[in-house]
């Protein structure tokens, strides 16, 4: 096996804001694993406050590049596992190669990685498209410039019904709500009647992360579904959420890849939790990772190349929410890079 990589900063369309800050460019690092002459690639993207940036994915994978390319390759299962216990304090880099061994695997295969699954596609969720904040008029506008049968709104300001109300009255497509921890209990329990008679259809993570008991209390007396995203990073949180959430949002970078992200999405259904996956603003690589999960999730949240300038890969079709993957082995893409940037 053999690997190497790539580090990137692409530029949103729009400054892009949620409750935890604004940036323009989204930072991404990009593996390519090598094996018997196929070539699978995965993707992380950086998000500042997990303090996990592409210098330091770079960095780990350089020191124990010998060791990642060493590992006798059979299946990605086995490989995910040692490089859990090889990278234990990097999840992201760990999610990079690991989307990158089932590209490797199911090419290998000659099959895509739902077939592998024995995956159904007829009846995929479809994707929402995620207006950031902004002022009233600009959020307005970014609907209005991209019309979609689902938008995400985020939100965490002062006039948080303001804002859904004016979308509202420009659109009867789907809205729900993504706060980012931006609320307290209070707020949350004053906000959520208003946002239903606005017809919002679910309110992610409301509180923050870690208020368990707040959340307990907006379980037992909220009227909108509430989906946990910071509360429910790994594997150990799934089981938590049950009684303080009514759903989860899974995150490929967060959880550390493909491999861990199926096992929460077993135990959720175990626990009668529902199911979304979300993005980080991913290239089409790490989104197409996510399209071969649709058959066995409520929800998505993929719109990362729709919210990007730029994109690495081609391979995913967008057509009004419907995502299609390309009819091609492993994730169906086709990694073209950016002409400006050489390997690491």
């Amino acid at each position: 096996m053999k690997v190497q990589h790539w580090t990137y900063n692409l530029k949103f369309r729009h400054p892009f804001t949620i409750s935890k800050g604004t940036k323009t460019h989204q930072p991404t690092f990009i593996v390519e694993l090598e094996h018997m002459g196929i070539k699978g690639y995965g993707e992380a993207p950086a998000i500042a406050y997990y303090n996990i940036p592409v210098e330091k994915m770079a960095a780990d994978l350089e020191a124990k590049k010998m060791f990642v390319e060493k590992f006798a390759f059979t299946e990605p299962e086995r490989y995910w596992h040692y490089l859990h216990h090889l990278l234990p304090q990097n999840p992201f880099l760990v999610c990079a190669l690991d989307i990158a061994a089932w590209d490797l695997f199911g090419k290998l295969k000659r099959k895509k990685l739902y077939e592998l699954w024995n995956g159904d596609v007829t009846n995929n969720p479809m994707c929402d498209y995620t207006i950031g904040i902004d002022s009233i008029e600009k959020m307005v506008a970014k609907m209005k410039e991209k019309p979609w049968p689902i938008y995400k709104i985020k939100v965490g300001t002062a006039d948080d019904i303001a804002i859904v109300k004016a979308l509202r009255e420009n659109t009867d497509s789907i809205l729900r709500v993504d706060a980012n921890a931006a609320w307290d209990l209070e707020t949350a329990l004053q906000l959520i009647p208003q946002l239903k008679e606005l017809g919002v259809e679910l309110v992610e993570q409301p509180l923050v992360k870690d208020d368990w008991e707040g959340m307990k209390t907006l379980y037992k007396e909220s009227s909108l579904p509430l989906y946990a995203d910071e509360s429910c990073v790994f594997e150990k949180d799934v089981e938590r959420c049950k009684d303080h959430f009514h759903g989860i949002n899974i995150k490929l970078t967060k959880c550390s890849g493909i491999t861990p992200a199926k096992r929460m999405i077993e135990k959720a259904r175990e626990l009668g939790l529902k199911i979304m996956i979300g993005c980080m603003n991913e290239s089409t690589i790490g989104s197409a990772a996510i399209a071969h999960l649709l058959p066995f999730i409520d929800h998505v949240d993929m719109d990362g190349p729709l919210l990007l300038e730029e994109d690495l890969a081609t391979g995913l079709e967008y057509n009004y929410g419907k995502v299609t993957v390309a009819d091609k082995p492993g994730l169906g893409i086709e990694y073209k890079g950016l002409f400006t940037k050489q390997p690491d």
